[in-house]
């Protein structure tokens, strides 16, 4: 199994991944604020590689529950510096969180390889053209709803085979427009538009969706679900967040999006050492 990413490629069964976030946005959930000067969110880049990401994933839209949308102009002007000069200053492996085709193709031509994108129950396919075009990485996210809309009444039959049903559907409208299995990693949306007992069985069931034989990323830390469960603010949950990731690399996930990368990392290569797995990248 394979994911490929412009000229990166990854082999599989492989020492996980990890991807950092770099959210330039005003009002994301965790760390909103903090990075909007783009002088600040590069240096924050840089420690995050330097902490060990593999991977940047960079927002300009913040897309927790009920956050209002993003124009296009203004989400330009908050990421494609920040993509550009990472692209640069880095080996890391850039990655853009957007809804958008326009800013899809702006990230790709300033020095990103993928693109992540929430909004994969998408029909106009204009984002999708735009990675076959360029060979980039495609992250496929499950979401219920939009972030207006998803929290205010998620309903499953089942939602672990829904899911796995959902991506089953998309790799082939993806192949459809040119996207090849190969450039894309799976992510089931955790928290996009599930309750927490829809949460809580997507992570007991990670082991039906990587049947799909393709690499899955995962999107958990700091998120509302642990602090309802434990009663924690989002600079709390970093223990949870980290539990979790352990939890679903046994799984079989292999990428993780995460705040707390040095934590992450450091869990995840002790992981690996204990089950005698190689810590070669």
């Amino acid at each position: 199994m394979e994911f490929t990413a412009r000229q990166y490629r990854w082999r599989f069964p492989r020492p996980a991944l990890v991807m950092g976030i770099l959210n330039v946005t005003p009002d994301s959930f965790s760390d909103g604020g903090c990075f909007l000067d783009p002088e600040r969110a590069v240096a924050r880049g840089e420690e995050l590689v330097a902490q060990g990401a593999e991977f940047i994933d960079i927002g300009g839209e913040s897309t927790r529950p009920g956050a209002a949308p993003v124009d296009e102009s203004e989400e330009l002007r908050r990421v494609i510096p920040v993509v550009r000069a990472l692209a640069a200053k880095t080996q890391a492996v850039i990655s853009v969180d957007t809804r958008k085709a326009g800013v899809a193709r702006a990230a790709l031509d300033a020095g990103a390889s993928v693109i992540n994108d929430i909004e994969a129950h998408r029909t106009d396919p204009e984002l999708w053209k735009t990675v076959a075009a360029t060979g980039a990485g495609y992250v496929l996210m499950h979401m219920q709803g939009t972030p207006q809309t998803m929290q205010q009444d998620p309903h499953y039959e089942d939602v672990v085979q829904e899911v796995s049903a959902f991506f089953e559907e998309r790799l082939l409208r993806l192949e459809e427009q040119g996207v090849r299995r190969e450039q894309v990693l799976l992510d089931p949306g955790i928290g996009f538009g599930k309750t927490l007992a829809h949460n809580l069985s997507l992570l007991r069931g990670l082991g039906v969706i990587s049947a799909l034989k393709r690499p899955m990323l995962l999107g958990v830390s700091r998120k509302s679900f642990i602090g309802r469960l434990l009663g924690a603010e989002p600079d709390q949950r970093i223990g949870a967040s980290v539990a979790c990731a352990l939890w679903a690399a046994e799984a079989g996930v292999t990428v993780f999006r995460v705040h707390d990368v040095a934590q992450t990392v450091q869990a995840l290569r002790m992981r690996e050492i204990l089950n005698n797995q190689t810590n070669t990248r």
